[in-house]
């Protein structure tokens, strides 16, 4: 009797059992997708925020110190020690070696343009190959690093090509100031040798680097005399926002339990990257870019916190259709009630008779909800990210959680008014 009474509801209301699905459908799909992209968003926002640069510059420690005592601005010649340029490979080899998606070396000197002017030339990696101790290879440098860069005449410098050995790229304000075009050869006097550059390319950056040089780094380390040794590394990583943990180990990572060590050491936090950057390269100090990094934590806390405000507000809406569809139907149904009533049946099994419907219908919304919401997710993901966003398993059970309540939710108002019915006045019309 209870099983025919529930398909005989089916039968009789199946426009309104449909909206009832259609409604937990709406809510289910967006939690899906909010939740799918939200458990994904931190590598996607943090690859993103990668085009704007390094977010962890690495020196030797002597230069650290002098910077600290005296407050030496970058660009300054404070330098009193180098790193050594054949470590740059352990890099790729520390714990979290994965989340580091570029680096670039560099090294600076003053040369003397054939005019009179001095100017500062870099030596660095533009499409650099290596191979690394673990075997594998890479590829990487500043046309990574330095994307925002507008070559306004000719090309990114390419050190694979042959010949490139003495190419450079000049920066906008140096080369108009100096009447230099893409194709010249420019005449310059570094270390007491005169060289002839090729330029390959005018480059707009925005900051002081448009009034310098930039070229291969074997050549400027001829130049400055220091054949094997750079200034400092800038490493471009993903990272996880920090939290009381990171400021206690920012302090003092000696002071951390052996439980908190592993916790701050095994996850990707910028000062456990530096940390673990310092180990691998010889005297050496990395230290955040705190614009970049307090950045990339803020933008993804609130990009979070949206996600989630859109979540709770969709089951909000599904919970208010639930109400207004559940409360129609006992309405319709109310002549129904009112005779099970009058023939003896308890609320409780009414309650569970109406309840039970709504739970077969939301089992149907959740299922098409959830894979209408993964589809969402990819459709987000292309658009905003312009890659696919991974299945999470554990958003299943949530999902499933979270339409549970909203359905039983949604129903409480129904079920009270149901409870309220009194058989003699429903069955007279009133």
């Amino acid at each position: 009797m209870f099983f025919r009474m529930i398909k005989g509801a089916f039968t009789r209301q199946w426009k309104k059992m449909l909206m009832i699905a259609l409604t937990i459908a709406l809510g289910a799909s967006l939690a899906t997708a909010m939740l799918n992209v939200m458990m994904d968003v931190g590598d996607k926002v943090n690859q993103e925020l990668k085009t704007y640069g390094a977010n962890i510059n690495v020196v030797p420690k002597t230069s650290s110190v002098v910077d600290n005592l005296y407050e030496v601005e970058e660009g300054e010649d404070a330098n009193t020690a180098y790193l050594l340029e054949s470590e740059l490979g352990n890099i790729k080899t520390i714990f979290w070696a994965f989340n580091i998606v570029d680096f670039a070396p560099f090294i600076s000197t003053s040369a003397e343009l054939s005019s009179g002017e001095e100017v500062k030339i870099n030596g660095t990696w533009f499409n650099h190959h290596m191979d690394l101790p673990t075997g594998e290879s890479l590829d990487t440098g500043i046309q990574n690093l330095r994307t925002w860069w507008d070559v306004t005449d000719g090309s990114w410098l390419n050190e694979q090509q042959a010949g490139s050995e003495n190419s450079v790229m000049v920066g906008s304000v140096l080369a108009e100031r100096a009447g230099i075009k893409a194709g010249d050869t420019i005449n310059v006097n570094a270390g007491g040798k005169d060289y002839s550059l090729t330029v390959a390319g005018i480059y707009s950056s925005g900051d002081d680097a448009d009034e310098q040089i930039y070229g291969i780094m074997d050549m400027v380390q001829e130049m400055a005399d220091k054949d094997g040794y750079l200034s400092n590394i800038e490493v471009s990583a993903i990272t996880t926002p920090d939290n009381e943990l990171v400021i206690k180990a920012a302090k003092d990572p000696g002071s951390l339990t052996i439980s908190q060590y592993e916790t701050w050491y095994c996850t990707a936090y910028v000062s456990s990257i530096c940390y673990q950057i310092q180990e691998v390269i010889t005297d050496s100090v990395a230290s955040p870019v705190r614009q970049v990094a307090d950045s990339e934590g803020a933008i993804l806390e609130k990009t979070e916190l949206l996600m989630l405000l859109i979540t709770v507000l969709s089951l909000v809406g599904s919970a208010l259709g639930i109400t207004n569809l559940v409360t129609a139907s006992v309405m319709e149904r109310s002549n129904e009630i009112g005779l099970l009533k009058a023939v003896g049946a308890r609320d409780s099994a009414i309650s569970g008779l109406v309840l039970t419907e709504i739970v077969i219908t939301g089992i149907f919304g959740a299922v098409i909800g959830y894979f209408a919401g993964f589809g969402f997710a990819q459709i987000i993901g292309h658009t905003v990210f312009g890659s696919a966003i991974e299945m999470k398993p554990f958003v299943i059970p949530i999902v499933a959680v979270l339409v549970v309540i909203v359905t039983l939710a949604g129903s409480i108002p129904a079920i009270r008014m149901l409870l309220r019915l009194r058989p003699a006045e429903v069955l007279h019309g009133r």
